[in-house]
């Protein structure tokens, strides 16, 4: 990557519901899902506004203040228009955590999201096998991974090791234990496979609506709700564009705003708790 672009991560803390609008199945309100693999996401653009919330980027501010200015844009007349420098990504899931019989759960991961990260790997798994740290906890019969409903073949590797160390250094980077943790209950499984759970492992939860006056359930008024599970991890891209204030570099703004970690919520139900996740931005 160049200097004027950076990799980020989302680890959520609580589960993350950025939506899609009505559901067509028996989810009334599911979430964000990408057109060609049916994988969750979430927009770049969605994490741009919370990014410029937590640093209060009103109008007003951003026409008193340079640095607001050049990284989120200001509109106006025709002289003071301008896109901010600052450019998302979508954030799309590297790890989903998925519930396994030994290791309470698992960090999986797939072929196709490593290779969104250009990780090169020797080899990947078959449908019915997953590779996993040597030091797992996941698997404690010898060559068995429960995973779910899913019954694989666990193969100890090496190379999954490595991966999921430098994925840790980033993503728990002033945390040893989290660490340790990440890589004993990361997995990679096939890409058919991480499909089905993309579709089957997210957190599915019923709503009623209370009548006030009566304390029941309002006729009519129940509806499903999907999220994406605690403890998922998503990561994408940023870069800075041409920078129009003078004086500024894009290494400024990057200094200013997406540097180390920061808390974010994103995504709806603030009100209850949801969507708290934790943003770590990748140096160079």
């Amino acid at each position: 990557m160049s200097k004027n672009e950076k990799r980020y991560w989302l680890h959520a803390i609580t589960p993350l519901h950025v939506g899609a609008g009505r559901g067509l199945g028996y989810i009334d309100m599911p979430i964000a899902r990408e057109k060609v693999t049916n994988w969750p996401y979430i927009p770049g653009s969605s994490l741009k506004g919370v990014i410029a919330d937590k640093y209060n980027a009103s109008e007003e501010n951003r026409r008193n203040n340079d640095e607001l200015k050049a990284a989120f844009g200001i509109r106006g007349g025709d002289n003071e228009c301008a896109a901010g420098a600052i450019v998302f990504t979508d954030a799309n899931i590297f790890c989903l955590p998925v519930r396994s019989f030994y290791g309470t759960f698992a960090w999986i991961t797939s072929p196709f999201c490593l290779r969104r990260l250009d990780i090169t790997f020797p080899e990947f798994p078959s449908d019915n096998e997953a590779f996993i740290s040597p030091k797992s906890a996941l698997s404690k019969e010898e060559g068995k991974f429960y995973l779910e409903d899913l019954d694989l073949n666990a193969r100890k590797s090496d190379e999954a090791e490595k991966i999921a160390s430098k994925a840790a250094e980033v993503i728990f980077a002033d945390n040893k234990d989290w660490q340790k943790v990440f890589v004993e209950r990361f997995a990679i499984v096939s890409d058919d496979i991480f499909t089905f759970l993309c579709e089957a492992g997210t957190e599915v939860s019923a709503h009623i609506r209370i009548n006030e006056e009566t304390g029941t359930t309002t006729d009519g008024a129940l509806w499903y709700e999907e999220a994406l599970p605690v403890e998922s991890i998503l990561t994408g891209k940023l870069w800075c564009d041409k920078v129009f204030v003078k004086d500024l570099k894009p290494e400024d703004l990057f200094a200013r705003f997406c540097s180390g970690e920061i808390n974010i919520q994103i995504g709806g139900k603030a009100s209850t708790g949801k969507g708290q996740a934790r943003c770590i931005f990748e140096e160079v």
